[in-house]
């Protein structure tokens, strides 16, 4: 299997440097596994954030055995798995092909999918996007060139509530009522309309172009490409004029600045039927936390979770009947079911120990000020690169060699930084201070 992976794309350049890195991409996934100063690092791709039951439970079972048994949901919707044996790489990919999470070893990486997480649960939105999602899923592991993507590219389906349309994806699709689909390249606000049936070989043929455009560039994403979106959009068009009949439009639809996930609790759907939409404290799953969640899938659901980019989990199918008490014992075990949940909206990097580069432990710091909920999330960063945090507004919390830095981001503004030494005692009050600063 890892003979066949195909030879990392050439990394783009960071701000403020002109030339591209003299590394491949080196983003991990589950035949590339990444060294960290708590073991090695799988990252497992879950296009859509879709998994069975039984491969729920496959991924449990192989965190609880190589690795230190929880499973560490990302902002994409994928799942990593820490504290692996370095050895264990081989068993890994075995026991991971056998549950059908590795479909094709050459795209293992690149299979960065995000879907509406509700779609076609909750009566809301153009479309189901799900026959979206087998479709391109399908399409990029049967292309040989979409191999040569970044691990970092990503893949957007939006069924038109505008939920994941606003994580700034490489490609969207935004689904519409008249049954076609707004194509949108990086974040810009024009788009292609499209016929919504030809939408998930759309998203392949602008991947494609990607490509074409990011050779010997070091572009990993579209904002790396020599003339950004745009240009990148104008190629797009003229290729699919040639295989999309009836013409296309190009018009203007703004891409949100802010995101936001389903709220904690019940979702009602059609027939007698709900979805519990829980969270998950700083996106750690426990072995028990995991074990209920798939065994509450399994028996009282339709048989499969739903992980969302803002690291939740959505269990669909239950009866509306049963979804009060099966929302009780999932919290039971520690998961977040209302939104009254002081974790709600309080999300961390890895931090020390797991990460060499953090600068502290900002999820034991997170846990230590957990406190009343405020409009705006709060993310914890252990280092200036600030992984997975989230988009739109929220507080950011970094940690700094003397202390932490919180500022208030609203899209691309950032205020004026608070500083907060270490041993000042006034960590929580400021962070309080700067999620209730809205507006």
């Amino acid at each position: 299997m890892l003979a066949a992976m195909p030879r990392p794309a050439t990394s783009p350049s960071p701000p403020g440097d002109s030339s591209p890195r003299d590394r491949g991409d080196a983003c991990p996934g589950t035949l590339r596994l990444h060294r960290a100063d708590d073991g090695s690092l799988a990252r497992v791709r879950v296009p859509g954030g879709l998994l069975t039951a039984a491969r729920a439970k496959a991924l449990g079972a192989a965190a609880e055995s190589l690795g230190d048994g929880e499973l560490h949901l990302t902002s994409r919707g994928n799942v990593q798995l820490r504290g692996l044996r370095p050895d264990c790489g081989g068993e890994l990919a075995g026991r991971l092909g056998e549950a059908g999470l590795l479909p094709s070893a050459r795209h293992e990486r690149i299979r960065n999918i995000v879907a509406s997480p509700l779609s076609g649960l909750d009566g809301r939105g153009a479309r189901d996007v799900g026959p979206w999602l087998r479709e391109l899923d399908a399409l990029l592991c049967a292309s040989g060139r979409t191999a040569g993507l970044s691990g970092r590219f990503l893949f957007v389906l939006d069924d038109g509530r505008g939920d994941v349309d606003a994580l700034g994806g490489d490609v969207t699709l935004l689904a519409r009522d008249d049954a076609t689909a707004l194509l949108r390249i990086g974040t810009a606000a024009a788009t292609v309309r499209i016929p919504g049936a030809r939408a998930p070989r759309a998203a392949l043929v602008a991947a494609e172009a990607f490509l074409d455009r990011a050779a010997g560039t070091g572009a990993w994403r579209v904002p790396d490409l020599p003339g950004g979106a745009d240009a990148l959009r104008e190629e797009v068009v003229r290729r699919l004029r040639e295989t999309v009949p009836g013409g296309l439009a190009v018009e203007d639809h703004a891409c949100p600045s802010g995101s936001g996930g389903p709220a904690p609790g019940v979702v009602t759907g059609p027939d007698g039927t709900a979805a519990l939409c829980v969270g998950i404290p700083l996106g750690r799953v426990g072995p028990e936390q995991w074990r209920v969640l798939t065994d509450t899938a399994r028996r009282r659901g339709r048989g499969e979770l739903r992980l969302t980019p803002w690291r939740g989990v959505v269990v669909p199918g239950v009866r509306a009947s049963e979804s009060a008490g099966l929302l009780d014992e999932l919290a039971a075990t520690g998961l977040v079911v209302g939104p009254d949940s002081p974790w709600s909206g309080v999300g961390a990097c890895i931090g020390r120990p797991g990460c060499a580069r953090s600068l502290a432990d900002v999820r034991g710091q997170a846990a230590a000020v957990v406190g009343p909920v405020g409009p705006l999330p709060v993310y914890w960063s252990g280092c200036e690169r600030r992984c997975g945090h989230p988009r739109g507004e929220w507080v950011d919390v970094v940690a700094t060699p003397d202390g932490h830095r919180i500022t208030l981001v609203r899209g691309e503004v950032r205020d004026a930084p608070v500083s907060v030494p270490d041993g000042s005692g006034g960590l929580a009050a400021a962070v309080a201070a700067a999620r209730r600063a809205h507006g």
